[in-house]
């Protein structure tokens, strides 16, 4: 989980050096200098984590230096947290009336041992990151403290034109989005429709269908395109706007002169304008940018194509239309055309039950279609598409002009705490009911929510980031309960892709697929049946010493757990959802998982009651 994982871990380690926490380990003597410089180290890393985090796509040495970062920062986070878990500790003793123990733990030599193992700890760990900072000139790193949306793909201002006979399965939608824009017994004089849907779905593509039909050709008196993309700068898209009326390059000019220039060129008449993958959530941007437009003659429509929902609802003045994947039969024709030569369907019906599978995985979306049939057209035989099937096709969407990558722009637009959030749900299998309140538990957990208002409560924070993710459509099938709020949702099965695609070696669900889990791995579930002969899973977790989730996510689980042993080598967690096990010994070694923010022991039949030693774990909130 490197991208943007990095730069919000940064982020919290300075927030937590801040002065307010400075001022709370004044106590800790040794260690306020040491601290200082760690602070200023993680600052000058902070500086270039955004373009290295860009860069490793394409350089292996900045990758490898991203690694040895991540390990020290993780480090320095746990250290941290060491001092928060201490600063609790301290509070809570001092208004516990054995004051005789409070006496004891507030003695100068046990305040100036714990000084000096931490300070020896902190320089240790600043050194480190020093080290690996004084490396960073070799790569020629950006500075920049701003969060820059990193786009893979440049998009021209001009569009090619879509031939009928080349969308599949879009008629209907077609109609319908005419039909809308077309609606004469409206009020207002300039309509806006957006068009929403995840990356590869063919918004674009429906658009500019509908652009060139003959009917809208007739009914509109001008006709204009323009690409907006991600950066939504007014005077930037008002003289794209114009370029697209005159169909002549512009010359620079001042803003007040390119808003007469399109007023002069739209005012009055009847318009349809298309803005193509807009991006902007700024509300006041876009209202600006709106103000602008509203002189068309009645009857006038603004056309918005957008991955975000958000946007949608920003920008509709009447009812999104929400795109949806092909239907099955759609999806076959353009999988035929593909796939096949000449679009004739294989005469081997082991292809084709084959090719129907594969279908089935790239859930009507035409760019994943297109892009599996194209790689298939080059196999002939049954065994090469069953190889395909069986061993390639988990690993397709990570190359090149694929539809991972272009699923991955809409991740690449998020700032980094959601990423963070969005990475961490790949620990959910397929198709699972993510339940939206244990969601933002678990986040919360992890430290991935942070309070820019010390007014608001983590819990309101962690609802927005998760509508957030919702509004770009990362979530899908959202579930509400009586009162119309939203409870829980679901992955789209390509967007999980991309989840674990992100999230890398630092998350693994452990299922009947995957069996290995790397040392490095910082958040486990486990998502299989597992027997009470087996010690699979507990040699793993074993393995997995610097684990901060272990999620048991429903399926029983028949091992018994030595907790005493497990836990012993699991002193970072943060999450601990041991529900539904059958048997868990030595439980009062909790009390070691000092870490420890998030348990559950539901289902545990065989629990009576739980050791008073879960007293001490006082970072523990859920």
């Amino acid at each position: 989980m490197a991208e943007g994982v990095l730069f919000n871990i940064a982020q919290g380690i300075i927030g937590s050096l801040g002065p307010l926490a400075m001022k709370e380990i004044k106590l800790l003597w040794g260690v306020k200098d040491e601290l200082e410089k760690l602070k200023d180290t993680v600052s000058i890393i902070n500086d270039v984590l955004l373009d290295a985090e860009e860069q490793q796509v394409k350089r292996h040495a900045v990758r490898n230096w991203l690694k040895k970062l991540e390990d020290a920062m993780y480090e320095a986070d746990n250290l941290l947290d060491d001092f928060s878990t201490e600063a609790l500790l301290r509070e809570m003793m001092t208004r516990d009336k054995k004051a005789k123990e409070v006496r004891i733990f507030f003695s100068k030599s046990n305040q100036l041992f714990y000084a000096l193992k931490m300070g020896h700890k902190i320089k240790a760990i600043r050194e480190r990151l020093d080290s690996i900072n004084a490396t960073a000139k070799d790569f020629n790193l950006k500075l920049g403290h701003e969060e820059i949306p990193i786009q893979n793909k440049k998009r021209d201002d001009s569009y090619s034109f879509v031939h009928p006979e080349g969308v599949i399965g879009r008629e209907d939608a077609k109609k319908e989005v005419i039909e809308r824009l077309m609606e004469s017994n409206v009020e207002e004089n300039v309509l806006i429709l957006p068009i929403v849907g995840i990356g590869g779905l063919g918004k674009t593509a429906l658009a500019q269908l509908i652009f060139n039909d003959e009917e809208i050709k007739k009914h509109f008196e001008l006709k204009m395109w323009v690409c907006v993309s991600n950066n939504f700068d007014v005077q930037i898209i008002v003289e794209k706007i114009l370029r697209s009326a005159k169909n002549e390059k512009l010359e620079q000019v001042e803003l007040d002169m390119l808003i007469n220039a399109l007023r002069n060129e739209i005012d009055g008449k009847k318009y349809l304008l298309v803005l193509d993958d807009v991006w902007n959530e700024d509300p006041k941007e876009w209202f600006d940018l709106k103000e602008l437009l509203m002189g068309g003659a009645r009857g006038s429509r603004i056309l918005v194509t957008t991955r975000s929902e958000k946007v949608a609802n920003i920008t509709c003045t009447i009812k999104q239309y929400l795109l949806r994947g092909l239907d099955e039969h759609a999806s076959w024709s353009l999988f035929k055309q593909m796939a096949f030569e000449k679009g004739q369907e294989s005469k081997n019906p082991r292809i084709v039950e084959i090719g129907n599978e594969i279908v089935k995985k790239c859930v009507g979306v035409p760019l994943a279609i297109r892009t599996m049939g194209s790689l298939l057209y080059f196999k002939n035989s049954e065994t090469e598409w069953l190889s395909f099937k069986n061993n390639e096709l988990s690993k397709i969407f990570q190359r090149e002009n694929d539809i991972l990558p272009i699923l991955k722009l809409s991740y690449d637009q998020l700032p980094s705490h959601l990423k963070h959030c969005f990475a961490y749900c790949s620990l959910f299998p397929k198709d699972y009911k993510i339940d939206k309140s244990t969601l933002i538990k678990l986040w919360m957990a992890q430290g991935f929510i942070k309070l820019s208002d010390q007014n608001r409560c983590l819990e309101d924070v962690g609802h927005e980031y998760f509508m957030d993710l919702l509004w770009r459509s990362f979530f899908q099938e959202a579930e509400m309960n009586k009162f119309g709020d939203i409870i829980g949702c679901k992955i789209h099965d390509l967007i999980h892709d991309l989840a674990i695609s992100v999230a890398g070696s630092l998350i693994t669900t452990l299922d009947d697929n995957e069996t290995n889990i790397d040392e490095k791995t910082r958040q486990v579930s486990v998502a299989c049946h597992i027997s009470s002969s087996s010690s699979q899973v507990l040699t793993l977790w074993y393995k997995a010493t610097r684990m901060r989730t272990f999620l048991h996510l429903g399926v029983y689980f028949e091992a018994n757990i030595d907790c005493d042993a497990t836990f012993s080598s699991s002193k970072f967690l943060r999450v601990l959802d041991l529900h539904e096990i059958q048997t868990l010994q030595n439980l009062s070694s909790i009390g070691k998982l000092k870490h420890l923010r998030y348990i559950d022991f539901s289902g545990n039949y065989k629990i009576e009651k739980l050791p008073d030693s879960i007293t001490r774990l006082i970072a523990e909130r859920h």
